[in-house]
């Protein structure tokens, strides 16, 4: 059951991760007519946070390291892999960075540049639920 959620909600990471990655590398508008209406990053505020300096890091965009993780996190959860001690531990340590830099990353919406995005709000929730899960899953050995 926590690997189903996992599949589920890694898979959701990665495609919010995806396209904040083709936004930032300009390959798709922000606003495309073909993505649904709740996803589209308007171009005054929400597409504007992936050009900030707080959407990089190491010269990346923080979505390239999302597909990274989240891909990492899909492939582990599909294997059943998530109670051994290699990998469970790795993935535990992961997800506590990745609910720091959401921290960091929401703080830095809400007060630095004071924009509303849903979509960078989903993927902190996103991030939370799944450091929840792998809690759950590493420490029930």
């Amino acid at each position: 059951m926590v690997e189903l959620a996992l599949v589920a909600l890694s898979s959701a990471g990665l495609l919010v991760a995806s396209y904040f990655t083709l936004v930032a590398y300009r390959w798709v508008a922000p606003d495309a007519p073909w993505i649904p209406s709740f996803c589209r990053l308007d171009e005054r505020t929400c597409a504007s946070v992936v050009f900030t300096r707080q959407a990089r890091a190491l010269g990346l965009p923080n979505s390239v390291f999302g597909q990274l993780y989240y891909g990492v996190l899909l492939v582990a959860a599909m294997g059943n892999t998530l109670d051994t001690v290699p990998w469970g531990y790795g993935l535990l340590a992961a997800a506590v960075a990745a609910v720091c830099l959401s921290g960091y990353l929401a703080y830095a919406l809400l007060w630095v540049l004071d924009v509303p995005c849903r979509l960078c709000f989903a993927s902190h929730l996103i991030n939370i639920a799944i450091l929840g899960l792998l809690l759950y899953a590493v420490l029930r050995r």
